[in-house]
Formats: C-alpha cells, sequence, structure tokens
C-alpha cells in the first residue's frame, strides 16, 4: 500500500489473496489487509500533507497532474494489462479505453486547475467584500471493482487539483491498478498528499467513512453500500458524494433505426464490460413498429460477440469479477428462462462445457416481451443481460423509462428533433445520450438523480461542488 509516500505492508503483517476472474480459483498476487491502524496512520499522512498542498501554487498542481499524465501514457500497456487481468475486463475493448480516459481526465484538471477562484462583489468604495473557494481537506475516495481506473480518474485529478489530499480505499476484488496509480502519483507528488489503501471494504471503508479528520467521502459503488457510507458520514456531518446503482432505460423510436443503430446500442448495452456499469442501457424499450426488426439485427450482433480471456486481443468480452457476481446473475437468467411472459432472444444460460467454464464467464442475454414490472426490468443485474420492451406511446414509454428508484443514465434514438430533444428533457436522469451509447469526456457532468446518488464528478462543475467550499470576507476600507 502507500502511505506517506511510502509502499507498506498493513501494520498487522496480514495479507489477502487476489483472484484471476478468468481462471477460477488462481491466485493472481497478494495485497495488504489493512486495518482501523493502517486507515488511522493514512489519514493522518494526508492531514498532515494538506497545508503545504492547499497552499501551493496551482500552476505547481497542475503541472504534477501533467506529469502523472504523461507517465500513465507512458505505460499505459503495463495498466491495461494489468486492469485486464485484475477485472477480468477484455483487453482491447475496455482496458486499453480505461486507461485512455484516465490520461485525458488527469490532463483536464490539469487545465482547469486556476478556476478553483472566488469572486468580488461590488459593495461600495469602504468595502472589500471577496470569496475564496478553499479545498476541504481529506478526501476518502472509495473505489468500485468493475472500472477502478476510471472511477478514480473521476476523483484523484479533481480533488488535487483543488488542493485536496487523497486516502484512495481500492476495491477489495480489483486493487492492483489502484496500487500501480499509486505508485506513478507519488513520484511526482509530495508525501502524504495521495495515499492508498486495500483490504476489505467493511472494515477500512467504514473506517474512512467514520473517521473524524476524513472531511469528504467520495464514494462510487452499490446503492446497498452507499446508503451505509452515506449514514455513516452524515452523522457526523461530513461532505459526501456518491455515484451509486442504475437501471437505465434505452429508448428506440422508429425513426432512429439507421445504419449506426446496433453499434450504438451494444456500446449503450455495456456488454463489452460484461454489463458490469451502473450506466449499462439495460431496459430497452423498442417501438413495436420496429419491435421485431431491431431485436433480430441485435441478436445478430451480440451473438457474434467473441466471449474469451480478457488478455487475448481477439475477445471481446471478458469474465465477471467473481463467484459471487457470477451467482447472483445466473439467479436473473433463471427466473427469466421460468417466466412464461418472456421469450430467450439470445443466450439466457451460463456456459456449461468448454474452455469458457475455467473462468467466471456468461454469455450476451436478451429476454423479449418484457415488462417495466417484472424483477429483471427493476433491478440492477451487472451483467450482460438486456430485457426488450415494447412500446407505443411517447407519455407511456417515458412514463416506463421514469418509473425507477433509479436515474443515471438514460439514451434515446431519434432523428427527429422533437422527439429526440423532447423525450431527453422528460427523462429523470443524470446523464441522457442521444443517438450514441458512448460519448462520455473529461468535462461532462457526471452523476445520478433518485437513488442513483448525489453530488456530481469528471467536471470542472464537480471539482468546484465538490472537493472545494466558500470562505466569505468583508473587509472594511479607511477612507
Amino acid at each position: 500500500m502507500w502511505i506517506n509516500g511510502e509502499p507498506v505492508a498493513s501494520v498487522t503483517g496480514e495479507w489477502r489473496d487476489v483472484q484471476n476472474p478468468a481462471r477460477r480459483g488462481t491466485v493472481i498476487t497478494r495485497v495488504p489487509a489493512s486495518g482501523v491502524e493502517d486507515v488511522n496512520l493514512a489519514v493522518a499522512a494526508a492531514k498532515a500533507a494538506f497545508p503545504a498542498w492547499r497552499s501551493t501554487h496551482f500552476s505547481e498542481r497542475a503541472r504534477a497532474l501533467l506529469q502523472i499524465a504523461d507517465e500513465i501514457e507512458a505505460r499505459a500497456d503495463d495498466f491495461a494489462r494489468l486492469t485486464s487481468l485484475d477485472t477480468g475486463n477484455a483487453l482491447r475493448t475496455q482496458a486499453r479505453p480505461e486507461v485512455t480516459s484516465l490520461v485525458s481526465l488527469f490532463r483536464y484538471f490539469a487545465g482547469v486547475a486556476g478556476e478553483v477562484k472566488g469572486v468580488t462583489l461590488p459593495a461600495g468604495d469602504n468595502q472589500l467584500q471577496y470569496t475564496r473557494r478553499e479545498p476541504l481537506g481529506v478526501v476518502a475516495a472509495i473505489l468500485p471493482w468493475n472500472s477502478p481506473l476510471m472511477i478514480a480518474g473521476f476523483k484523484v485529478p479533481a480533488a488535487l487539483a483543488a488542493g485536496n489530499t487523497v486516502v484512495l480505499k481500492a476495491a477489495d476484488d480489483a486493487p492492483l491498478t489502484i496500487l500501480l496509480l499509486a505508485a506513478v502519483c507519488n513520484q511526482f507528488l509530495p508525501k502524504g498528499v495521495l495515499n492508498a489503501l486495500t483490504g476489505r471494504g467493511s472494515l477500512i471503508g467504514s473506517a474512512l467513512a467514520d473517521h473524524p479528520d476524513v472531511d469528504k467521502v467520495s464514494f462510487t459503488g452499490s446503492t446497498e453500500v452507499g446508503r451505509t457510507v452515506a449514514r455513516q458520514a452524515g452523522q457526523r456531518l461530513a461532505h459526501m458524494s456518491l455515484e451509486l446503482g442504475g437501471k437505465n432505460p434505452n429508448i428506440v423510436f422508429p425513426d432512429g433505426v439507421d445504419d449506426q443503430l446496433l453499434d450504438g446500442l451494444l456500446l449503450a448495452s455495456r456488454f463489452t464490460r460484461q454489463g458490469q456499469s451502473c450506466t449499462a442501457g439495460s431496459r430497452l424499450f423498442l417501438h413495436e413498429d420496429i419491435y421485431d426488426e431491431v431485436l433480430g439485427s441485435l441478436v445478430d450482433k451480440l451473438g457474434s460477440l467473441t466471449v474469451g480471456d480478457p488478455l487475448d486481443e481477439a475477445s471481446d468480452m471478458g469474465a465477471v469479477i467473481n463467484q459471487k457476481q457470477f451467482d447472483a446473475i445466473d439467479g436473473y437468467l433463471v427466473e427469466g428462462r421460468e417466466n412464461k411472459e418472456m421469450t430467450v432472444a439470445l443466450g439466457g444460460t451460463a456456459p456449461s462445457d468448454g474452455p469458457l467454464t475455467e473462468g467466471y464467464y456468461h454469455l450476451p442475454t436478451i429476454f423479449s416481451g418484457g415488462r417495466n414490472d417484472f424483477r429483471l426490468a427493476r433491478e440492477e443485474i451487472f451483467g450482460p443481460v438486456l430485457v426488450a420492451i415494447p412500446w407505443k406511446d411517447v407519455d407511456d414509454v417515458v412514463r416506463m423509462a421514469n418509473d425507477s428508484h433509479y436515474g443515471l443514465a438514460a439514451f434515446v434514438w431519434s432523428h427527429n428533433l422533437d422527439n429526440a430533444l423532447n423525450t431527453a428533457h422528460r427523462l429523470e436522469a443524470g446523464w441522457v445520450q442521444v443517438n450514441q451509447g458512448g460519448g462520455q469526456v473529461a468535462g461532462q457532468s457526471y452523476g445520478g438523480y433518485k437513488q442513483s446518488g448525489m453530488g456530481r464528478e469528471a467536471s470542472l462543475e464537480g471539482m468546484l461542488e465538490g472537493f472545494t467550499q466558500i470562505k466569505q470576507v468583508n473587509v472594511r476600507l479607511r477612507a
């Protein structure tokens, strides 16, 4: 781990195995199993480093972020291969793009570091009234296992650019790329500015949320765990941001069908990340006039994906993270197959023989004839599973799309400007994409409505709102 600029073991000397998702029962390596005492040491290091870091000129902080970005880019292949090994995400379709996004985020926040500034108020000749935007202090960044580098990119450079210090909590199931990121960051940052811990979230994540010297908790993960983190941090009125789950609508109008639709739906489904994404468009609302046509073409498209070893360049999809997640997805597949009102259009079962049984692999699955009140259309499966639901009336599909306690992302497919934008504006989601399934870039505000979370990241607004606070200064001037 990294505490006060040094690579360290846990205080207790205990270790945890890191499993390979693509090879059941295979241990990649082991990492320290930190405890509360390690949390205390990391937070103390971050707290001690804060006064000097907050006082560092923004241009120097920006320079450090740019140096980190350059080093990540130079070692992009190391980061990408370790991502595939650690998470099970396919090298070509997911791991490399994630590293590219990480580099972009560091460079973006380096570029906006000077925007952490206040305003002067017109208060008359005998008054100087101005505001300062100041960093919060120690930020605990608690990361998920599905895209750890990209999510770290949402949090770390923004917090650092604003003058905060950071304690990273790596996901227990995918800690390796975060340790590599911490090693790179510590080449260019003063000691204690960025610390990184590994170990059980129920222990050290909880300790960070409770710690009186942690000024901000930035959490990405499930809504269930997010509620616990919010209770803990809220108990002591700490700043917090939560990026949680999603069950995102994917609405296709008849005039949205074109040569690019299928590629867009593939991106929106996040199947090349095995559906392990909170922004996956997993509720597929197809207008009844094009339902059969689009569904048939999409079955062919998704059925042609190559599922295999994440480190193989030929693989479009890799493995899900672990046995627990594999079993949870399989439970939804069983329920879908047993639902007499739905039909298995593609997949529907886990591999039963062959090389895919060596890892935690699931195949692309589409259930047709779904309804929005089915459990498979309401709960976040976090696997490569789509539920296709027919619709006819715009008001009805908007109602169904919004009939969810989630509100993270949404997708609208239409080349009629009125349909596209009116629908986008009516959807209760923090991020709506029109006629594209990807498109996320550094600088756009990212976060959810309803139980998909609170706060925004990946943008200037997110940095200012999430990692700074405003101080008002009033000065009476003598004539």
